[in-house]
Formats: structure tokens, sequence, C-alpha cells
């Protein structure tokens, strides 16, 4: 399972304060991001943020972190069948009505603050949200190699980590609070009280989606921002069956695809994912989607196999069989087709005995369309 890492700030560093921030969003059993509107339009990382809750499954774990430490464990849980919610109807649009007159329809409306909260997520302890916090840097020495995006967490409010980096971050939890999980001490309480009133405002108008992201920053059939088409492409594969990049059980966007360095230069894959073996947990596939607002050129093509080669290296570990790429667009020139057909494969060996040569050839072409009528994102793929 997937794991979310929560931001949280304090007015001041002492420990009663931490505490009592901690406190009042673990006993909520809710977080939900400030997004302060400046214009009548979302801004790129506001749009990111988007993607993030809407990729948001029941089941993935959720820490907070706060003044150096991190603080878990929970997970998140469907209330009224789902775990993400908009916090009052329209809350993913960028205009603000009165707090008077929204009040009665916020899911979070203990003050006018919370009308800067849009989308809300919502967990329960699992097993225990346990008041002593681990430093960072203890996180990051109990298991080194397992740690790719916690190393590059700064100015975000939160960020997604996959089955192995939640795996190392929960276990270096559980290992500092093997006396509290026996007794079941030292660790925060929780209430049902905004669980509920979920359950009573529920309607389809705080069903989260990504249908007026995109309208926003639609400019007839084309998206003005990749941020907001990541935010399209993630609602689309999570909500459909039968989808043209296919089904997966993990699916993350803006992951790290280079090796450490400055923040500001590290590379990023638009969309990465992976599935497992059904009934296993065992991965069979990886997924990696570059994005491209406009019609694509040649460099899209070289970038795209650059991150499958990085998959390959960092994930699959020779086996290229492993990995399904896509490059989406809102069209593709003739040159760009032959050189996809010309440099978008690997030579590869499979197997040790006897070894067996192969080619890799699975980087797919796909065209976007804005829907103005549906406000959803439609695909073809392009041979």
């Amino acid at each position: 399972m997937a794991g979310y890492i929560f931001a949280l700030k304090s007015k001041n560093k002492k420990e009663i304060e931490i505490k009592k921030v901690l406190t009042e969003i673990i006993e909520s059993g809710v977080y939900s991001t400030n997004m302060e509107i400046k214009k009548d339009k979302w801004n790129i990382p506001q749009e990111g943020t988007f993607a993030d809750y809407l990729s948001m499954k029941e089941g993935d774990n959720v820490y907070f972190f706060i003044d150096r430490k991190i603080y878990g464990v929970g997970k998140l849980v469907k209330v009224e069948g789902e775990c993400k919610h908009l916090n009052f109807p329209g809350a993913d649009l960028p205009k603000t009505e009165s707090y008077t007159t929204l009040k009665s329809k916020m899911i979070l409306n203990a003050s006018e603050e919370f009308l800067n909260n849009r989308f809300i997520c919502t967990f329960e302890p699992s097993p225990y949200f346990f008041e002593e916090g681990i430093d960072m840097d203890d996180v990051l020495a109990s298991n080194p190699s397992a740690f790719k995006m916690l190393r590059v967490f700064a100015n975000l409010s939160f960020i997604k980590i996959d089955e192995i980096e939640n795996k190392a971050l929960l276990d270096v939890i559980l290992k500092r609070n093997e006396k509290e999980i026996v007794n079941a001490e030292n660790i925060f309480g929780v209430s049902s009280k905004i669980h509920n009133r979920i359950k009573q405002l529920h309607n389809e108008d705080y069903k989260a989606s990504s249908k007026n992201i995109l309208k926003l920053a639609a400019d007839g059939q084309l998206i003005k921002h990749e941020m907001a088409i990541e935010a399209g492409v993630i609602d689309y594969i999570v909500n459909n069956s039968k989808c043209i990049f296919g089904n997966w059980d993990y699916i993350s966007h803006q992951v790290v695809a280079s090796p450490f360095k400055p923040v500001f230069y590290v590379d990023k894959m638009d969309i990465f994912g992976y599935k497992y073996i059904p009934n296993f947990n065992t991965i069979s596939k990886y997924l990696m989607i570059e994005i491209k607002k406009d019609i694509a050129n040649e460099e899209v093509i070289h970038q795209a196999m650059k991150y499958v080669d990085w998959i390959n290296q960092e994930y699959s570990f020779g086996d290229y069989n492993m990995i399904e790429a896509f490059i989406v667009a809102s069209d593709f020139p003739n040159e760009v087709i032959e050189l996809r057909n010309e440099v978008g494969k690997r030579a590869f060996i499979q197997g040790r005995r006897p070894p067996i040569t192969d080619e890799w050839t699975k980087l797919k072409l796909i065209k976007y369309v804005y829907d103005e009528q549906t406000k959803n994102l439609e695909f073809h793929e392009v041979k």
C-alpha cells in the first residue's frame, strides 16, 4: 500500500503547541490542505494538490510531519463510499461565498478559516497514532536505500510514497513504539464527530473529481496546464475499469526520476504507477506517462525513454517487459511518430540460462481531447 505524509504547522516550536496541533487533526480523522484563493483560477501547484487527492485509495497509510519529526500511523478509510470529498459543494471552483451562506454545507465549519480548505480525506488510527515522533534524520538512516520521495519533501503540503518507502517508514515507527502497541499507551485519541457529519451531509455534490479543474484550464479542446491534465489522467485511470492506460493498483504523479541532487533540479515523471499479480503482493508491471499539453515534439520521445531506462534501472532491474509507457499530447506530427518507431525500443536479455534476446516496444502515443460537454478528457491512440 502507499503512504501519505502530511505537513503541519505550529505557531511556535514548543512541545505543548505541537501536541495541540497534532491532537486536533488526529482526533478529527480528517486532513485538508489550506488552498488560498488569490485569483479566479487555480494555480499549477493547486492543480497538483487536486491530482494528489484524486489518487488516494482506502488503506493507504497516513503520517504527519511537524518540526522535523514524523508521527504515525493511520490509514485512509471510506466514509459514505469514498476516502476523499469536497469540503462543500463547489469547493473545487476558485470562488468563495460568504461563511454565513456556506457554513451549514461545510464538512469542516468550525470557523471562517476553513473556507480555504477545499478537498478533505478521511482516516483512522492503524493501529495507533503514537505521541512520540521520530526525527527525519533517524527515519532516513533507518533504511537509506528505501527512501526516495521523502528526501525531496520540501515546500509541499504533503507527499505520496510508494509501497517500499511506506513499508520502511511504517517499520521504523512500529519498532520505535513496540511497547506502546502492546500496552496501548502514549497514543492520540480519536473522535467520530467529523466522520458522522460527512454521513449527514453527503451527496453527489461532495464528490471529488477533475471536472472543474479541467474546465477552468480548458481552451476549446485543449488544456492550458500540464498539471491539470495530470489530474484528469489520474481521475480517468482511477475511475475507469476499461482504460486506455490499463488498470493500476498504485498511481502517483511527480515521482522522482533522477539521482539525488538539489530539490530544484530533480527530474520527475509526470505519472508513475504499478500493478500487482492478482491475489498476490508481487508487482508485475510499472507505468510511466509523460504529458505535453501541446503538440508533441521529438524531444519528448527522448525524455520518455530516459524515464523508461530509469524505471528499468531502479525498479524492474533489467526486465523491460515489466514497463508500459505512454506519451500524452494534443497531437503527434509524423516526424515524432517516426522517431518513436526508430528509438522507442530497447534490446535486452531475458533469462540467464539460456540467455534470450528480447525487444521492448511498448511506448504508446496517446492524443487527448477535452470534451466541453462532459468536462472530461478523451484519449485515442496514435499508431
